[in-house]
């Protein structure tokens, strides 16, 4: 499955639509949809399973403003969309989320997605001024679409990273998944 296959896939998702379109909406600067979003669908196309909605806890909606870093703001953003849209938004601005994890300050919200916990992960979607998609995946997309889940080399936490593959339950949800021990 290749980059322009993932975004077709987006494409003719109607939810997946109307979810991105709400996004664009809020014209929250250099933003994307990331992590269970695309990751979810896509392994669901490769399972064969036909779900109407991405079986995601939230919608990861990022983006990175370094004149208005206010965590509150980004709280009432995400309040605001799941009372419009019915689903759980989680709206954070990257330009302060590197305090979280002990790094040097990210330049832009794809370098920031670059440093997520796994591979398959750091892949999100955006729309242009346009209306295209375009697809983020700045580790590349070769460990989503074959099933495997790494360890993003950026993060030295073995154990979140462990953790994190055991709660969501990722090889009971999606079978054919590998999840690397390393």
């Amino acid at each position: 499955m290749t980059e322009q296959e993932i975004l077709e896939l987006i494409q003719n998702d109607s939810w997946m639509m109307s979810i991105i379109q709400n996004a664009r909406s809020l014209n929250l600067p250099d933003w994307m949809i990331g992590a269970g979003f695309v990751r979810n669908r896509v392994w669901d196309y490769l399972h064969g399973y036909k779900n109407k909605e991405v079986p995601t806890a939230d919608i990861d909606l990022i983006y990175f403003d370094q004149n208005n870093i206010d965590e509150k703001a980004d709280m009432r953003l995400s309040k605001k969309m799941k009372e419009k849209t019915g689903v759980n938004w989680e709206i954070v601005n990257q330009a302060y989320t590197h305090k979280w994890h002990n790094r040097e300050p990210y330049k832009d919200t794809e370098d920031a997605l670059a440093d997520w916990v796994e591979t398959p992960t750091c892949v999100a979607v955006s729309m242009t001024q346009g209306g295209n998609l375009k697809l983020h995946a700045p580790l590349g997309v070769d460990d989503l679409v074959n099933l495997i889940v790494r360890r993003n080399e950026k993060c030295s936490d073995f154990k979140s990273y462990k953790s994190r593959a055991t709660s969501k339950k990722w090889k009971e949800k999606w079978p054919k998944l590998t999840i690397l021990e390393e």
